[in-house]
């Protein structure tokens, strides 16, 4: 350590001591050998430094476990020529120099460099082009995180007042439908706004769950135009302000100061629109239900006369409000403040007065007199006046969320006997049934609210480029819909149509513009156009974040229309000349939340517009790409005959191919470096991948419409993935075909094809497998289905046409198994299971997974191993889930 330590400071004196001394010239240096010099950049590569420059590139070209793409150098000795072979996936394939020196081999390095330049595979900085495609990708990926944007308010439920006399209001039925037995009659409900809302149908029609009892139907039918006077406004504001303050706190805490609210001038835009009671199912105001209203003080004389006029039964009632005609105690919203609490009042109780006896839990029988005394300290002074029947205020219930369960101690449906002088009447006469009605109300209003921003997001597109196809504002909901917002629909489904297309139509253009770059390059250039860092960053700039719906339904924070006391403020965005929006603050939300609802909208265009919609919405997105079908000019000079079997292998993908050429590149692996073959599978594989992925999604979707959302995503991972791929590659024969100098490669794919004849499976997608199939196979299915698309003339239909019968029998919602590590995870969660941190281990190169469960005291484990550590750990999950079953069934016995 000394004699360390002290040739560090020898080291430092030397350097102090020639610190002084000037360095000669740069150029000087650089003249003394030859050097290629980038006149846009000055980037220099000289003789001595050419070699290495030419391995990193070779070290960036695509690669597997088989083959590493390395420069070969080969001496003819008849011409002494130096030939430099390069990879076969380098567009550049070799370099002669006639020169037998030992600098030959640098020239040819130096000469490699410069025609790789004029080419484009190295950049005008003298970088591999993939060098460059990473830092893009880099650089992108850093800025996508969590994004902050303006959170949207439909624009027609918003105004900023006016003092006008009178306003018109376009009305809209409300009809509430049940198909499950209720206790009371669900009356209609009128949606006045000053602005027309624009729906697809002329009935609009959604469901709420309503617990387990069964669904409500819910439609909205335009009815008419109604002027009101600005007396009539305010009396309906303060009518359902009141009902929904009731509704949602039960007390009057709050009710007045939000009376006194409706009254203030408005200076800000709010929430405006009227949601009045109608007569029965018509679409006319119900008029007495709206100047029910008595608190916090209003003369009852002309309520009195009014009620008494239609009532048969008159008599005089002593309550907390004053004497009032017992008609207007039926039907009437009553508080107690002995305890509180407000109560629908349904009627008289004519058997029971305060002396009647009430039973207590305690199973002691006393009089109401006494029970009131003892309990509240009040003396009864009309003792001999009934009872009044009174009913708890029902609870307000997020009704969109799926499998919303009712809680067992749910007091909606008990009731109170209560002596009328404890009684101060709020309203008059408001139901039992006008209360159940408005309970459901705020879900309502959320719905609707929420499609009348899709409609706006819809129109933004339609402005930019008009298309006369129908695209429902449903579908467009769907998708701005994510899986936490916990509703009966969400936008993974619709996601993972948008996602396959997204890379099937950039992978396409990709192949096409650029003939001379390699799979690597290609996949990382398309990273910068669908990546989820890139997806975000368009769907930023197209104010997509304030459109989507990432939380629950709260009710805590819904704005009761005309309540000026609650907290919130407006701001205009104008997100296009026609469409302006109101922001209520800032959303933050995960860029890649962000991603997925651009995907999903591009599947939600694509559903229903076909390609021609999803490619205007990718358009309008920033991502314009040409479909046009245009041959690819191919110069491979080739004589397929001498290398596959070509007519055997059109047999058996039912297609004759017009350049069979592509036969043999796409069964060429890139070990496989003969000078005729200037080119190996990747790039097809690059695009056959896409145009199965997005083939097999798109039949998926399309054959099972009614799927709940997520089980496409399930269909589609089970179904494209390299281990299905490389077993149908094996079933076929496939693999006696492939073109490739590795033994490496041959001894692994033997020895699959030895295990896959006794897996004896039935088919080829899913999970089943428990051996590692080499990923050439896979990519195999991937080029040849690449092949048939560019011989086709890119025709998706006549490939998938082709492949299918390799991939049969294709998945089904029936026959579908969950991913094991998945399964095993939902199911701890269901049943409670204890999943221990996978316990994970190398030695000499071989992977051993423990997976561990504890099930009521039972230790449920397996361990696993092998080259492939995700091979390892499915098997395990699939023995540990196995021994779970298995317990679980013998438990029941």
């Amino acid at each position: 350590m000394q004699k360390f330590k002290a040739s560090g400071e020898i080291m430092r004196q030397e350097s102090l001591r020639h610190a002084s001394i000037p360095c000669s010239p740069l150029d000087d240096e650089l003249y003394d050998e030859p050097y290629y010099e980038v006149e846009r950049t000055g980037a220099i590569v000289t003789l001595s430094s050419s070699v290495s420059l030419l391995h990193f590139y070779c070290s960036r070209l695509p690669s597997d476990g088989y083959f590493k793409p390395n420069p070969r150098f080969v001496i003819d000795k008849e011409t002494a020529a130096y030939t430099l072979q390069l990879p076969i996936s380098c567009p550049l394939r070799s370099i002669s120099v006639k020169e037998n020196s030992k600098a030959a081999r640098q020239l040819a390095c130096l000469a490699a460099c410069k025609e790789l330049h004029h080419v484009g595979a190295l950049t005008d900085n003298l970088v591999p082009d993939i060098v460059e495609e990473e830092a893009i990708n880099k650089e992108l990926e850093c800025q996508m995180h969590t994004v902050e944007e303006s959170k949207y308010f439909p624009p027609e439920l918003v105004s900023r007042g006016s003092n006008d006399s009178e306003a018109v209001y376009y009305c809209y039925l409300v009809q509430l439908q049940p198909d499950f037995r209720n206790d009371f009659q669900l009356h209609g409900i009128l949606l006045a706004v000053r602005t027309k809302l624009e729906f697809d149908d002329k009935i609009l029609s959604f469901d709420l769950d309503i617990d387990r009892r069964g669904r409500l139907q819910v439609l909205l039918n335009y009815s008419k135009l109604v002027k009101l006077t600005s007396e009539e406004i305010q009396r309906c504001k303060r009518f359902q302000v009141s009902i929904f303050r009731i509704l949602f706190d039960r007390d009057l805490s709050k009710l007045q100061d939000a009376l006194a609210a409706v009254q203030s001038p408005i200076g800000s835009a709010v929430s405006d629109f009227l949601l009045l009671p109608s007569l029965g199912t018509t679409p006319e105001i119900n008029w007495r239900c709206v100047n029910s209203l008595l608190f916090p003080s209003q003369e009852l004389g002309d309520k009195h006369t009014d009620f008494c006029s239609t009532q048969r039964r008159k008599r005089s009632v002593n309550t907390k409000t004053g004497v009032v005609c017992s008609c207007m105690l039926e039907n009437s919203l009553a508080w107690t403040p002995h305890n509180g609490r407000i109560y629908c009042i349904t009627g008289f109780l004519d058997n029971l007065d305060c002396n009647s006896l009430l039973d207590l839990r305690t199973r002691e029988s006393i009089t109401y007199r006494e029970y009131f005394k003892k309990r509240h300290e009040i003396n009864i002074c009309f003792e001999e006046e009934p009872l009044l029947r009174g009913k708890h205020i029902c609870k307000v219930h997020n009704y969109l969320q799926r499998c919303r369960t009712q809680k067992a101690k749910d007091s909606t449906n008990s009731s109170a006997e209560l002596p009328p002088e404890l009684c101060s009447l709020i309203m008059s006469p408001v139901s039992i049934s006008t209360l159940n009605t408005y309970s459901y109300v705020p879900s309502i209003m959320h719905r609707i609210e929420s499609l009348v921003m899709a409609s706006n997001l819809k129109r933004m597109l339609f402005d930019h480029c008009p298309l006369n196809i129908f695209i429902p504002t449903a579908k467009v909901l769907e998708a701005m819909t994510t899986k936490k917002c916990l509703e009966k629909f969400h936008l993974e489904s619709l996601e993972t149509l948008g996602d396959s297309f997204l890379k099937y139509a950039v992978s396409t253009r990709l192949f096409k513009t650029y003939e001379n770059h390699h799979e690597g390059l290609l996949s990382f250039k398309k990273n910068t156009f669908i990546s989820n860092a890139a997806l975000c960053k368009l769907g930023c700039a197209r104010k997509i974040p304030g459109f989507i719906r990432n939380e629950p339904f709260d009710l805590k924070t819904w704005l009761i229309p005309g309540d000026n006391s609650q907290v919130h403020s407006f701001d205009e965005d104008f997100l296009m000349p026609s469409v302006k929006m109101y922001s209520r603050g800032k959303l933050k939300i995960k860029g890649k939340r962000v991603a997925d609802v651009v995907e999903a909208l591009t599947g939600a265009y694509l559903s229903s517009g076909g390609e021609v919609a999803a490619l205007s919405f990718m358009k309008w997105l920033g991502l314009e790409i040409d479909f046009a079908n245009a041959p690819l000019p191919r110069h491979f000079p080739v004589n397929a005959e001498k290398l596959v079997n070509v007519r055997y292998l059109e047999s058996l993908l039912h297609y004759k191919f017009h350049d069979p050429s592509l036969l043999v590149e796409a069964l060429t692996h890139g070990s496989y470096m003969l000078p005729e073959i200037p080119r190996c599978y990747q790039r097809l594989e690059f695009l056959g991948d896409a145009v199965l992925d997005y083939a097999v999604t798109a039949y998926l979707y399309f054959k099972y419409p009614g799927l709940t959302p997520g089980l496409i995503t399930d269909l589609r991972s089970a179904s494209v993935n390299n281990e299905c791929y490389a077993q149908s590659a094996v079933k076929a024969g496939l693999h006696k075909h492939i073109l490739h100098a590795s033994q490496e490669l041959q001894r692994q794919i033997s020895r699959t094809a030895e295990d896959f004849g006794l897996l004896d499976l039935v088919s080829t997608f899913g999970w089943e497998a428990e051996t590692t199939f080499p990923k050439v196979l896979g990519d195999v299915i991937e080029s040849l289905a690449g092949a048939i698309f560019v011989d086709s003339g890119f025709n998706k239909d006549i490939t998938f046409r082709s492949i299918r019968p390799l991939l049969e029998p294709l998945i089904t919602p029936q026959t579908i198994k969950l991913q094991p590590k998945r399964e095993l995870s939902e199911l701890c969660d269901q049943k409670g299971y204890i999943k221990k941190k996978d316990i994970v281990s190398h030695e000499n190169g071989v992977a051993y997974i423990t997976v561990e469960v504890e099930a009521d005291g039972v230790i449920h484990k397996d361990t696993r191993s092998g080259r492939d550590k995700k091979m390892a750990k499915k098997v395990a999950c699939k023995t540990v889930l196995k021994s779970l079953k298995e317990c679980a069934a013998n438990a029941q016995h």
